[in-house]
């Protein structure tokens, strides 16, 4: 827990520098890939799940530790070809973990955040899930357990696989010749994230492609079909709290009006998108039927609101920046307490760049949960020690905060052109 906290405190400038650097590419090359409130909506995303993993949230039914202590029939040491094994078999246990979160309908629940950007750029590769609590795909690390592996290989190497993933979110580089046939690359992963029915539920390799073309899901990009990105039921909202639970609300009001229970249990387990008989037209969902005509999600918005919603953003960051680096110190139950706040801050913001009607009562809210955090711990999780008048700073930032959330709903959002949502 401490030392994930660490290990994302350096991650962290360092995602978003490149985030930086990508827009300003942009901008030189005049072809704006990275929206600037898709780019807040996705490290936001990013944060939660950071937030979700640095306490621990989900649980393993079958660990790693109990693999090995059963299954081993070598034993490697701590060495370059330990890592490199477990490196390997992290690879193929992605590649399914994956596979199968796109093709089984509960399992798209936990992954639908990634793809739910309209957009392809290096902030999306942080829309990651915190709506996934129990890890069931341990047992696919079974290569690595036979060969003895050490468990610490494998929670080293775990996170280094998953920070390698970052790169190649971008539609800035094209085709990298002969690396085409041995590493996941832009091309092969701008297919993935597509919807057009040619790209489809391909290319679910997560360092070499060499798992796609093993199993037959492999798609080169083609030339003549762009890309077009998102998810078929578009999520339409920047919330990346609603949207880690937009699948799974669908399953349970199909659950619910399903007539036999056949349908009531297997809908969990069909293929992804599968709905009973009718349920389209009784119970119609918005659905992208032409990927070249539809339109983005919040593609208007003024400068004020952009510009609050970087500001909301990097003070957040901040926030858990505080947060990641003083794990020990704070202790339980206040990690959680400062979890729960973090959460509370992305849904508050994101509500607010949704042009929500009632955004400033989750402010509210927020700010009533931080005085009485305050109130019971008689600072601001000790970071008056740190920051002289720390305390002081926080809950000032959080009555601006909640004033300018006011200001937007009673006078900004009512003189806009753009709908207001209600919920």
């Amino acid at each position: 827990m401490e030392v994930y906290g660490k290990i994302l405190i350096i991650a962290m400038p360092c995602f978003l520098l490149l985030i930086i650097i990508e827009k300003l590419y942009g901008y030189y090359k005049g072809v704006d890939y990275v929206p600037l409130m898709d780019s807040v909506s996705s490290i936001s995303s990013g944060i939660a799940n950071a937030t979700k993993d640095v306490l621990g949230l989900s649980i393993s039914i079958l660990t790693y530790g109990w693999l090995v202590s059963k299954l081993a029939i070598f034993t490697i040491e701590e060495s370059a070809l330990a890592y490199v094994i477990a490196f390997i078999a992290i690879d193929f246990q992605g590649y399914w973990t994956h596979r199968w979160a796109h093709q089984i309908n509960f399992f798209w629940n936990k992954h639908a955040i990634h793809h739910s950007s309209e957009e392809f750029n290096l902030s999306c590769a942080l829309r990651q899930t915190v709506s996934s609590f129990i890890n069931l795909f341990t047992f696919l690390l079974l290569p690595a357990a036979i060969l003895g592996v050490p468990e610490k290989v494998i929670a080293i190497t775990l996170p280094i696989q998953f920070f390698v993933q970052f790169w190649y979110h971008t539609r800035y580089i094209g085709k990298m010749g002969f690396l085409e046939k041995i590493i996941v690359t832009p091309s092969h992963h701008r297919v993935h994230h597509a919807i057009n029915p040619e790209y489809m539920d391909k290319n679910h390799s997560q360092v070499f492609i060499i798992w796609d073309k093993l199993f037959g899901t492999f798609q080169e990009e083609l030339p003549e079909v762009p890309a077009v990105f998102g998810i078929t039921r578009p999520a339409e909202t920047w919330n990346p709290i609603k949207i880690n639970y937009q699948h799974l609300g669908v399953l349970i009001r199909d659950a619910w009006h399903a007539e036999n229970w056949k349908d009531k249990l297997r809908i969990w387990f069909m293929p992804t998108g599968w709905r009973p008989e009718g349920f389209d037209q009784k119970y119609p969902l918005h659905k992208i039927d032409n990927v070249f005509h539809f339109q983005k999600y919040g593609t208007e918005n003024s400068k004020s609101l952009i510009g609050w919603s970087i500001t909301q953003l990097l003070i957040t960051l901040l926030l858990i920046t505080y947060f990641f680096d003083n794990i020990a110190k704070i202790g339980i139950p206040g990690i959680f307490l400062y979890g729960g706040f973090v959460f509370l801050t992305v849904y508050s913001y994101t509500e607010l760049m949704d042009k929500n009607r009632f955004s400033f009562i989750w402010e509210a809210i927020r700010f009533v949960y931080a005085a009485t955090v305050v109130m019971y711990l008689g600072s601001w999780f000790g970071i008056d020690t740190v920051i002289p008048f720390g305390t002081y700073i926080v809950m000032g930032y959080l009555t601006l905060s909640l004033l300018v959330s006011i200001y937007f709903v009673t006078a900004e959002f009512k003189t806009s052109n753009q709908p207001i949502l209600n919920s």
